[in-house]
């Protein structure tokens, strides 16, 4: 497989899941707030800061007053925007583009009619009245392509090239809503006191990643700090977990490094040792640490992804590699 194919693959795989953690956060933090149980959680303001925090990751002020109207269009439908949904699932058809005749027709056309479809969706719409609606079918589009992505694809060496971008940008999307939510939780606590246990947040937390339900059927029990972030950082079962992507991931680098040297400095060695390292973690490891291990561990994964790209996915690497080649069966 061309280095250049390959890429296009990996990045499809990673759009396509940004796309749909954007648009469920987007959905579950705006609308949970109707019902917040608290002033500031019901505060629009608040809403709009967390939102922008976790898909721009921009730090806005408390003191700076933010208009819905346009938080909305740049994360929904703002083509100028890198960090829009409709900018992401472009960016995923563009990539798909570039693969045609490696993925299957069924997928092509999956992908090519959702980016029509939401290349045309009404900004007016969406800003005034569409936003569930909006967000619902970019959720429900990005599974749908996932199913075709395992129900007509080969499973090969494109199929693990494709699944190895999901599943790290899945954890890196968990990562950054987990790094949200506790920012949200600190600034609750800040200004209503630790007498608010961040239930709520939590609660929300799960709902944005699709694990409340699964969440409360293994614990039983309503959501917490401890048993959330154990459930979806350390919980194998769970698959939206930390240390499930990464059990994923790790199963896709050994197929498309098995004919490769894993030296210290690789990707796949990275991946093996990451995952051995959460092998026997324990919530009580990192619970008292947790805000600095979640941005070691968004900056492990965006460092295996840099890794990724160069030891596997470096265009000008294979062009290089293929003019030596080529000078060598001259000579």
């Amino acid at each position: 497989m061309l280095a250049r194919v390959a890429n296009n693959l990996f990045w499809m795989g990673r759009y396509i899941e940004r796309s749909e953690h954007l648009a469920r956060f987007l959905n579950v933090n705006y609308f949970s707030s109707l019902d917040a149980p608290d002033e500031l959680s019901q505060s629009r303001q608040f809403v709009l800061r967390s939102v922008m925090y976790m898909s721009a990751n921009e730090i806005i002020d408390s003191d700076i007053t933010l208009k819905e109207e346009s938080v909305l269009f740049n994360v929904g439908l703002n083509l100028e925007e890198h960090y829009s949904i409709v900018s992401t699932f472009i960016n995923a058809h563009e990539n798909a583009r570039s693969s045609r005749d490696l993925i299957s027709t069924e997928l092509f056309e999956c992908i090519n009619k959702i980016n029509h479809n939401l290349k045309r969706y009404p900004i007016e719409k969406f800003v005034k009245s569409g936003l569930y609606e909006f967000t619902s079918m970019v959720t429900q589009s990005s599974s749908e392509v996932r199913s075709k992505i395992k129900s007509t694809l080969l499973h090969d060496e494109v199929y693990a090239v494709i699944m190895l971008g999901v599943n790290l940008e899945r954890a890196i999307q968990v990562s950054r809503i987990i790094n949200s939510k506790l920012s949200d939780v600190a600034a609750s606590k800040e200004i209503n006191g630790n007498e608010t246990d961040g239930n709520y947040q939590w609660s929300t937390l799960l709902k944005c990643v699709s694990t409340y339900d699964m969440m409360r059927r293994f614990y039983k029990k309503a959501p917490a700090r401890k048993n959330t972030l154990e459930f979806i950082i350390l919980n194998e079962e769970c698959p939206r977990s930390i240390k499930s992507c990464l059990s994923q991931i790790y199963k896709y680098i050994c197929i498309i490094s098995k004919n490769r040297e894993v030296s210290t400095d690789s990707a796949a060695f990275l991946i093996g040792k990451m995952k051995a390292e959460f092998e026997y973690k324990l919530i009580t490891d990192i619970d008292d640490n947790l805000e600095d291990f979640i941005s070691n561990l968004i900056d492990q994964l965006i460092l295996i992804a840099e890794k990724l790209e160069d030891n596997y996915f470096n265009i000008s690497d294979a062009i290089t590699s293929s003019f030596i080649e080529e000078e060598k069966e001259e000579v």
